[in-house]
């Protein structure tokens, strides 16, 4: 049987989503209480990867059991909680069509960015504390021409296995939210380091270091160099991946 597993996790304490040799990650923490659970060696593919540091509120991987009623048993999910680093939550197990495919079948993710705008001991860890003084209209313009840039090359990182770089982004814009500004977009896919890579030059853009027409130079140039630097990962959220009717049974 193939089931989706819908989890979420603080990142801080793992190397990322996907299994590394210098750190503990989120995929190696839930296989091991899969497979204790179980009593059965358990593969999981996620959705894609995060890296070290970043959040998902909501993150789906799936994987294969030869048991039956997992998704019809909530009580089975509680205990399975109990067992994971108190950083991970399993909200739901679903059961899907033995081809679904947690990363390929994805149709979009969105994604969050939370900038802090005053000081504040409880955030410190959860969002980025930036103090400069930002244009937000510019910002916000800025963030709009993204929905018609169709090569992210500029903004993903080097040497990455993908066969292309094109996105389409359908959301992308700037909200206040307390003393905090959260950026917010949405794309069909993302490449590695896009999101933050993204939000650097944006912060750029609202110093006033560029107008925000540049971010379309930018992105035609196709050069990693020519962006923002990457704003860092603890402020950066996986917010929510969409999938078509008819994979959930």
């Amino acid at each position: 049987m193939r089931y989706f597993i819908e989890i979420s996790y603080n990142g801080s304490s793992f190397c990322g989503w996907q299994i590394q040799p210098n750190g503990p990650s989120v995929q190696q923490e839930l296989e091991t209480a899969l497979g204790a659970r179980l009593r059965e060696q358990i593969a999981l593919t996620g959705a894609g990867r995060t890296d070290a540091g970043v959040h998902a509120l909501r993150f789906f991987a799936h994987f294969d059991s030869v048991h039956e009623d997992l998704a019809s048993d909530p009580g089975w999910v509680d205990q399975l909680n109990r067992m994971l680093h108190r950083h991970i939550r399993v909200h739901a197990i679903h059961r899907v069509a033995e081809q679904s495919h947690a990363r390929f079948d994805a149709v979009s993710r969105s994604y969050l960015y939370r900038l802090a705008r005053s000081r504040d001991p409880f955030t410190c860890d959860l969002a980025y504390h930036f103090y400069f003084p930002l244009d937000w209209s510019a910002m916000q313009k800025a963030s709009q021409l993204l929905m018609t840039i169709q090569d992210f090359t500029s903004f993903a990182k080097l040497h990455t296995d993908v066969k292309t770089n094109n996105c389409a982004v359908f959301e992308a814009y700037w909200e206040e939210v307390g003393t905090e500004w959260h950026f917010h977009i949405s794309a069909d896919r993302f490449l590695r380091n896009m999101v933050r890579a993204v939000v650097g030059t944006l912060l750029d853009i609202g110093r006033g270091k560029m107008p925000p027409e540049d971010i379309l130079c930018i992105a035609s140039l196709m050069d990693r160099g020519a962006a923002g630097t990457s704003v860092p990962a603890h402020g950066l959220y996986l917010v929510d991946i969409r999938y078509p009717l008819g994979v959930f049974i």
